[in-house]
């Protein structure tokens, strides 16, 4: 939520400093207001969110909260599933800006409404009317002087109203509403604000040029779905504030879904907060994922199963391996010995965590510089890459070494001023050479500078000279000289300090962006069960269906639905039964045929002995029960009604899940 805060606190600005100067010049009925009240214009904000539609929920309830706080009390959200017709918006726009629910009296006059046992006409004049009183009432409680001062509203609010996802109105309700607006705004400060999913330009396709150009339209652009979720990683995984971290193919299924389904943010929340519950609750070692303090005190709590459990782990194993035969029995037989060293590897496994991330920033510094962006331009996919292996056997990271070694001496400083940034206000206790070093090479770069001046002006002395040569022999000469020179030409100081430079970061990457699975005891902090995830996320329909229906004691858990092979229980829901009956058949299936299959499964438990009184109830019943089976498989897709012959049924589902 505060991510969510700071990133729209610029867009939240600048919509509220666009309301004001609405509001102002309404206010003060300045030349300005006069003109557009003339022209009858609405003041309107565009506010472009993007395609991600499931957080716009999230940033209007936020911007409704700062309007509120700062301009206005009177603010209505609109939405087009709300908004059939134009009476139906009005009723709405009218309930929410007198804060009570209106119900249409239908008996007597749809267009009157029942508002606090008063009757009230949902119209523009109504509204025009409750708002003079309303702020009459306020003129009268607060003196003018003390409202300047001291009131966070204006005399006059505007009313604003949001329509929160302006492509799905219908046309002509918005044409109409803007219409008859316009022909108020003498007497009602109003302001639209447009939620739009897409382009700017849908105002122009549904509004016609007669009723767009009534509006007075400012563009506002919030920040892109993909740099929120690159911040959001970054405040959430790249930090060691919290010590729960999630695993490259975990990250990895989290980020496609975003990117290749809904571009929404809030399922990334969704889907993080669901690897949270998991870990915690298929981790038995889970205690221990807390801050380092804490969990140091944990471990000298631990029970003999949990240090068992500890043992079993796959990291620590290859840690027990890598020891002394004296140390390799000690860890695996004393449960103190082992808690001893388990509170220095948590801890060692902290401190690579904060080492990583600086490190990290530093390595995107360089390659998000880099042309065509061999490995990403946001850090998540920098993140992503070095999760997933060594980083530095990769080609993608040998193409940026390449390049880097190419950039010029300006980029290069820049890039190294950022990483001394970035190393000083690292929490790591390591980097204290490292900022040395960077700073030595920043100095080296300043010397060069100055001697690439003195070198500059001889090489234009030695060009005068070379014009004075007028004589071809001594001309010829100097010019071998000089061709000769360039075929054995050296390494310049600046591309050899630039080699040394790239060679440095090159060095830090190999030393702190080790795989986090190359780490002892990381099982504790990092969740990798991406099938978990991916089978709680990525829903399967059809096998979900399938299974419910060809064997429904899976979700029931009835011991009487417990059936053996390919057999039909006559205890199974009808749908069921039907379901499995219609596997048997063909691409038609006669419905004639079906009844009389399901008839004998369902009266199998009944004995021949019934009356034949009742035999004609019981096949009315069991017909009944058979076409309401029918029917839920038609709504659920797998069959429909055949042309060819109208006692068949063509069956559209084919295959094993």
């Amino acid at each position: 939520q505060q991510i969510q805060e700071d990133l729209n606190k610029q867009l939240f600005d600048n919509l509220v400093s666009f309301l004001r100067r609405s509001h102002s010049e309404f206010q003060e009925k300045t030349k300005e207001w006069t003109c557009r009240m003339k022209s009858r214009e609405i003041p309107t904000a565009a506010l472009v969110l993007g395609v991600n539609v499931t957080d716009h929920d999230l940033t209007f309830r936020s911007l409704s909260e700062v309007l509120q706080n700062n301009i206005t009390p009177y603010i209505a959200l609109l939405e087009a599933k709300d908004c059939p017709g134009i009476k139906n918006l009005m009723q709405k726009l009218m309930g929410q800006l007198m804060n009570c629910y209106i119900e249409v009296d239908s008996l007597e006059d749809e267009d009157c409404v029942q508002v606090s046992q008063k009757r009230m006409r949902c119209s523009m004049t109504s509204l025009i009317n409750w708002y003079e009183s309303v702020t009459k009432k306020m003129d009268s409680k607060t003196p003018s002087k003390k409202r300047t001062s001291c009131s966070r509203h204006w005399q006059s609010p505007p009313v604003v109203v949001i329509f929160k996802d302006m492509e799905s109105f219908i046309t002509k309700v918005l044409q109409d509403f803007i219409v008859i607006s316009s022909q108020h705004i003498r007497e009602l400060p109003l302001v639209l604000i447009f939620g739009i999913a897409t382009s700017p330009m849908i105002i122009h396709s549904l509004l016609p040029h007669s009723v767009s150009s009534l509006l007075c339209i400012e563009l506002f652009q919030s920040l892109s779905c993909k740099e929120h979720l690159s911040t959001v990683i970054d405040k959430l995984l790249l930090t060691a504030q919290f010590p729960f971290k999630l695993g490259e193919k975990v990250l990895q299924v989290l980020i496609n879904i975003f990117l290749y389904h809904d571009f929404s943010v809030q399922n990334f929340i969704k889907g993080f907060q669901l690897c949270i519950v998991e870990h915690f609750y298929s981790q038995p070692l889970s205690v221990l994922c807390c801050q380092l303090v804490d969990a140091k005190k944990r471990v000298n709590s631990l029970s003999h199963d949990q240090c068992e459990n500890i043992r079993r782990l796959p990291s620590f194993r290859r840690y027990v391996e890598s020891q002394a035969s004296q140390k390799q029995i000690a860890l695996l037989t004393a449960d103190n010995f082992l808690k001893e060293i388990i509170q220095k590897l948590l801890e060692d496994l902290h401190v690579y965590h904060e080492n990583y991330v600086s490190v990290l920033r530093c390595l995107h510094v360089f390659t998000s510089s880099l042309p065509k962006y061999p490995l990403g331009k946001q850090i998540r996919e920098l993140y992503c890459a070095c999760l997933e292996n060594r980083v530095w056997e990769t080609e993608e990271y040998e193409s940026s070494l390449q390049l880097a070694r190419m950039l010029n001496k300006s980029d290069l400083v820049t890039m190294l001023q950022q990483c001394v940034e970035i190393f000083v206000s690292s929490s790591g206790k390591e980097f204290d050479k490292t900022v040395e070093k960077l700073k030595e090479f920043l100095t080296q770069f300043q010397k060069l500078e100055a001697e690439a001046f003195q070198e500059q002006d001889v090489s234009v002395s030695s060009q005068k000279e070379l014009q004075k040569k007028t004589d071809l022999y001594h001309l010829q000469k100097t010019l071998l000289e000089l061709k000769e020179s360039r075929r054995s030409k050296k390494l310049t100081k600046f591309e050899k300090l630039r080699f040394e430079v790239v060679d440095y970061i090159d060095s830090l990457v190999r030393n702190y962006l080790v795989p986090a699975d190359h780490k002892t005891l990381h099982e504790i902090v990092y969740f990798n069960t991406a099938s978990v995830l991916r089978g709680h996320l990525n829903a399967a329909p059809r096998i979900a269906l399938h299974t419910a229906l060809n064997n429904p004691y899976c979700y029931l858990k009835n011991q009487a639905l417990k059936s053996d092979g390919g057999s039909i229980s006559n205890k199974a829901p009808d749908i069921c039964i039907v379901y499995k009956l219609h596997l048997e058949c063909g691409r038609l299936i006669n419905l004639v045929d079906w009844l009389e299959a399901f008839s004998t499964v369902v009266m199998a438990v009944e004995g021949p002995n019934a009356d034949a009184a009742s035999s004609d109830q019981v096949d009315d019943i069991i017909h009944a029960r058979f076409i309401r089976a029918v029917s839920e498989l038609e709504l659920l897709g797998f069959i429909k009604p055949s042309k060819q012959k109208t006692d068949h049924v063509a069956r559209l589902t084919w295959g094993g899940c």
